[in-house]
């Protein structure tokens, strides 16, 4: 029996942290290193379009175990090989990475252990990262003679070219605070820490207005994509679109006052 069959392989924790609108999702294969099986990914992305809909402000993505993420299962990968597998496995990994980048809620990786391969992907993918100092970092595929192409895109998109070309050509491991320095992460903390640290980051973005926070994640990947000129015109008419939101006007108007905001409940939704 698939153990995936008998033990949910994302573990869903609603209001995580004691803060509402936090949802969790725990990669829950810890004896697998929290490898990212087909009913792996499966699950991911059906978790990721129920909480697109949601009223959920951020996500934090987690590894149960000793471990991240270890990447793709390889085991799995060995079982049957052939090109149209495997090409169908890389496209259903790539919708799954993609979908957190298209999530309107920012994703926050919290990562304990090592984080490996396409598991190192997924850190990258985040749209913030929480580490704890003992956390390590590697696209190893290399050591085994795949190199780890999937994972180069957001690799190269994170840290600079000759860094992320570094580890994809060593599969050597990095520490947690070189992969902070190398822009891979935002924070490193102690382990007995990584929560609060987690949670701090959690509820400093959800005091903020849920259409600032959608529309400016929206448009920071939109943009990155883009020639400057045409990037300042899509960062203009959001802008000008945020500032017709209520909550915007409210803000700017409390500014003025120099009082408090009075951030209207249903302001983006």
């Amino acid at each position: 029996m698939n153990a995936d069959a008998a033990v949910q392989p994302i573990e869903v924790t609603q209001d995580a942290y004691d803060l509402r609108g936090v949802v969790r999702l725990t990669l829950n294969r810890p004896d697998a290193f929290n490898a990212l099986s087909e009913a792996l990914l499966d699950d991911m992305q059906t978790h990721l379009a129920d909480i697109a809909k949601s009223d959920a402000r951020v996500v934090v993505i987690a590894g149960a175990g000793r471990a991240f993420c270890a990447g793709h299962d390889l085991k799995e990968m060995r079982a049957a090989p052939s090109l149209d597998y495997y090409q169908s496995l890389f496209a259903r990994c790539t919708k799954m990475m993609l979908a957190i980048q298209r999530l309107p809620q920012p994703v926050i990786a919290r990562v304990h252990g090592t984080a490996t391969a396409a598991g190192c992907q997924l850190v990258a993918m985040c749209d913030l990262a929480v580490a704890a100092d003992t956390a390590r970092f590697a696209v190893s595929g290399v050591n085994l003679g795949l190199f780890c192409a999937t994972p180069s895109v957001p690799l190269s998109r994170n840290l600079s070219r000759k860094a992320a070309l570094e580890m994809l050509l060593t599969g050597d491991f990095i520490d947690a605070m070189a992969a902070k320095q190398q822009g891979l992460v935002n924070r490193v903390v102690p382990l007995d820490m990584l929560d609060a640290e987690v949670a701090a980051l959690a509820k400093s973005i959800c005091a903020k207005p849920r259409a600032a926070v959608e529309a400016g994640k929206g448009l920071f990947y939109r943009q990155l994509e883009m020639g400057v000129e045409a990037a300042y015109q899509l960062a203009g008419q959001t802008m000008a679109c945020n500032m017709m939101d209520e909550s915007a006007l409210e803000g700017v108007q409390a500014f003025i006052d120099k009082r408090p905001p009075d951030w209207p409940h249903t302001s983006g939704r």
